[in-house]
């Protein structure tokens, strides 16, 4: 038989996390550690997720193409919507509010097969590369993954501790 003990009091439920909705073609920065970065319909687009442990800052962006040479018109007015724009973009928001490099950690997660591309544009592939040569550049190493495929993908970076989740088909995995 459980026997519960009355002097023992319940804990109130937590005020939920404050939820900072990143767009498609969009980044945001936040240093408020009760927050909770979060971006849907991941498919060949790429989410770079950035934390700082130290400082408890966090940032994310959602971009759909690689170069902003494609389109230089749309690169002035959303510069987030290419990874050759909007990544510096992202890390310099993340500086403005105090991150340092070597303390961060970096995720990825995206850059999936769309399934009317049939291999013809690899936009997916290609987002990725461009990732990858701009990180070695910077020398920016990736601490996890969740790329490629065909599926759909929600990030989301809580802040406060840092932790990355990955939701694709109802399963939510730790990034």
């Amino acid at each position: 038989m459980l026997r519960v003990d009355s002097r023992v009091q319940c804990q109130p439920t937590p005020i939920a996390a404050r939820q900072i909705v990143v767009d498609i073609a969009d980044l945001q920065v936040t240093s408020d550690p009760s927050s909770v970065l979060v971006t849907f319909a991941l498919g060949s687009c790429i989410a770079v997720i950035v934390h700082d442990p130290i400082r408890l800052l966090g940032g994310m962006i959602h971009y759909m193409l690689p170069l902003s040479s494609a389109s230089p018109d749309k690169a002035a007015q959303k510069p987030a919507m290419f990874a050759d724009t909007g990544i510096p973009m992202l890390f310099e928001q993340l500086y403005a509010l105090g991150a340092r490099k070597q303390d961060l950690v970096v995720k990825v997660a995206g850059g999936g097969t769309l399934h009317d591309d049939k291999g013809i544009f690899n936009i997916g592939q290609r987002n990725y590369t461009v990732l990858r040569k701009l990180f070695w550049k910077n020398n920016v190493l990736i601490a996890k993954e969740d790329v490629g495929g065909t599926k759909s993908r929600t990030a989301r970076l809580f802040v406060g501790d840092g932790r990355v989740t990955i939701t694709s088909q109802s399963v939510e995995v730790e990034l």
